[in-house]
């Protein structure tokens, strides 16, 4: 018996993998980021919803909440990766198709970020990416 002759159609497409990022790509893109994290702080604060603390320390943001919970960011640039650390437990977000996705649930950094600072804060309270 001979083998079936090679199919002529395209594989089929894997899962999406995380485009590669240059240096100053990704550290523009994390301080991005991060600033508009500490922008929506600010907007919450000005409004008189929420007084959430910010503390940069470069790369790294610490949320620190009223109640004393805390939600911690960091940009991890030899990995080219953001971390996000909550009482739910850390993850860890890779650019892939133009979000920022977490390497082991699929998560969408943005989404599970406003869950966790909403679990946090007793209210919903949702982060945008930048623009």
């Amino acid at each position: 018996m001979s083998d079936p002759p090679p199919s002529s159609a395209a594989p089929a497409a894997g899962p999406s993998e995380a485009r590669p990022l240059s240096d100053s790509e990704f550290h523009a893109r994390a301080n991005a980021i991060l600033a508009a994290i500490e922008a929506a702080l600010d907007r919450w604060l000005q409004a008189d919803e929420i007084d959430i603390d910010g503390q940069r320390t470069g790369g790294l943001l610490e949320l620190v909440f009223p109640g004393g919970g805390k939600v911690v960011v960091n940009t991890q640039p030899p990995l080219h990766e953001l971390w996000l650390a909550a009482r739910t437990g850390g993850y860890h977000f890779r650019l892939v198709d133009g979000r920022w996705v977490d390497s082991r649930s699929g998560g969408e950094f943005f989404a599970m970020l406003s869950r966790e600072i909403s679990a946090q804060a007793g209210r919903p309270l949702a982060i945008e990416p930048p623009a």
